[in-house]
């Protein structure tokens, strides 16, 4: 703000992009806090997800998506299982 406010003070479209990005850094900031940290909202709360895993319900595992080909080529692997169960 004080280098385009002391260097370019008549450049309007400079001025107006800074607060522009300002902006949208102060909504994701307060989007953050409202997700306690959290980059994405949870889809369900942890207390149900964890009971789901103990009862059998939900499955737990590990994305693997291939660095190259990731639009195309990805697998979870779940937990406690072999490489032979993986789907």
């Amino acid at each position: 703000q004080n280098y385009l406010d002391n260097f370019w003070p008549d450049l309007k479209a400079a001025h107006e992009l800074f607060d522009s990005i300002v902006q949208a850094r102060r909504e994701r900031e307060s989007e953050s806090q409202e997700n306690h940290g959290k980059e994405y909202p949870e889809h369900l709360p942890v207390e149900i997800l964890e009971a789901g895993i103990k009862s059998g319900r939900y499955l737990q595992g590990t994305l693997n998506v291939n660095k190259h080909r990731a639009q195309l080529e990805a697998f979870v692997r779940l937990q406690g299982c072999g490489s032979k169960d993986t789907g």
